[in-house]
């Protein structure tokens, strides 16, 4: 079996590791989130319908290499079918809505969440179970501890924190607020981030009592006897903040990195080379900018279309001009390893710092910002010291006459 024939089978193999095991359709998610941003894949079996769709590829591509000139259109017209094919989708299930927070007819906690599920829980917050409800319960906006009337809750009036009040309600004060990049993660996450907190439920507890808010689409806040505030999310997995722009941006710097370093090892058509991987890289960027980030499209959609157009023209143009260059030029090993390597830790070094503040690793988006810049830093100043240490080698060779 030829190198054609093991593609073949590997891809197959994959494709139906992928379709029939949770396993495999989660690290198909990993690999694409890596790449692209937050994805999802689900492990589908009616899926495997499109595994022919391989064998007509191997077919096509058998007949080109026998008779080229009267299969290229065959494999032209083929090829692209088989890609959608082996990428077939299926329609994510429904994301849960957290909607009301409630104290039940048993005075259990019940969050109700879209569509018609409730999660209970009767040890104040800890664990919970869920079951189904006919219709959603309407919730409260305040409330006051249960036979202790003068401490109260409620929600703010920009729906974006908890004030409590300690003598009924004559006076309040802050008690608990979404953070700034909270609302950042939650706007990202969701179309509509109207979840913000709405409703909330107070509850007596052994030592005091707890208050459990609605605090966002995906997730309820709760306020522990001992006045400890957390978020808990419901379900379990919420889905993933995008991050449209900063992949731009790791993309972008990636390729930076990749033409920039090969660029500084050619011994001939040097600035011919960077003026035109310049021009390509910033092709790059705007052609990806309107596919990653909508809202940094501008108002006139024709404008947008045709900066992503032109990048898209300029990066498709300018890259094999480049790598032709590149071959002409003559590079030496050393700066071609560094661009090559350099490039994917480059796109790791930035989007990682943002990858963790999604995720909640990271507090604040400005230490993602600074983490970013340092590790994107020291991966450019350590490929810049290889091209240069071997530039001073090739100078002394060289000078040597070898």
């Amino acid at each position: 079996m030829g190198s054609d024939g093991v593609a073949v089978v590997v891809t197959g193999v994959l494709f139906a590791a992928v379709k029939t095991t949770e396993t495999g359709a989660e690290a198909a998610s990993h690999a694409w989130t890596f790449l692209a941003g937050p994805s999802r894949v689900l492990a589908d079996p009616t899926d495997l319908l499109a595994l022919p769709a391989i064998a007509l590829a191997w077919w096509v591509r058998a007949h080109s290499l026998r008779r080229p000139p009267a299969a290229r259109w065959r494999f032209a017209v083929t090829m692209p079918l088989a890609v959608l094919a082996v990428t077939a989708t299926s329609a994510a299930p429904p994301t849960p809505y957290v909607g009301s927070v409630t104290v039940d007819d048993q005075d259990r906690i019940a969050v109700h969440t879209w569509p018609h599920t409730v999660w209970t829980s009767e040890d104040g917050g800890r664990t919970w179970s869920e079951s189904t409800a006919d219709k959603e319960r309407k919730g409260q906006t305040a409330q006051c501890v249960p036979k202790q009337a003068t401490r109260c809750y409620r929600v703010t009036e920009d729906r974006k924190g908890v004030e409590q009040s300690d003598d009924g309600g004559s006076t309040w004060r802050p008690s608990w607020r979404l953070s700034s990049d909270d609302i950042e993660r939650l706007s990202r996450r969701y179309d509509d981030p109207s979840g913000f907190p709405t409703t909330l439920a107070v509850q007596a507890r052994p030592g005091g009592h707890i208050v459990v808010v609605a605090g966002g689409p995906d997730s309820v806040v709760i306020r522990d006897v001992s006045g400890t505030w957390r978020r808990v999310s419901l379900p379990e997995e919420a889905p993933e903040v995008p991050l449209r722009g900063e992949l731009v941006w790791a993309w972008a710097l990636a390729a930076c990195a990749l033409f920039g370093f090969m660029g500084a090892g050619l011994r001939r058509y040097g600035r011919t080379y960077l003026g035109i991987a310049a021009v390509t890289c910033a092709g790059f960027a705007a052609a990806l900018t309107p596919w990653f980030d909508y809202a940094s499209m501008p108002a006139n959609q024709e404008v947008s279309m045709l900066m992503g157009t032109g990048g898209l023209l300029a990066a498709v143009l300018g890259a094999p001009v480049c790598l032709g260059l590149a071959v002409a030029g003559r590079p030496r090993k050393v700066p071609v390893l560094t661009g090559v390597l350099g490039a994917p830790l480059v796109y790791a070094a930035v989007s990682l710092p943002f990858r963790a503040w999604a995720d909640g690793s990271l507090a604040s988006y400005q230490i993602a910002v600074a983490l970013a810049v340092l590790l994107t830093a020291a991966v450019l100043v350590a490929g810049a010291l290889l091209v240069r240490r071997d530039a001073r080698a090739e100078e002394q060779r060289s000078s040597a006459g070898l």
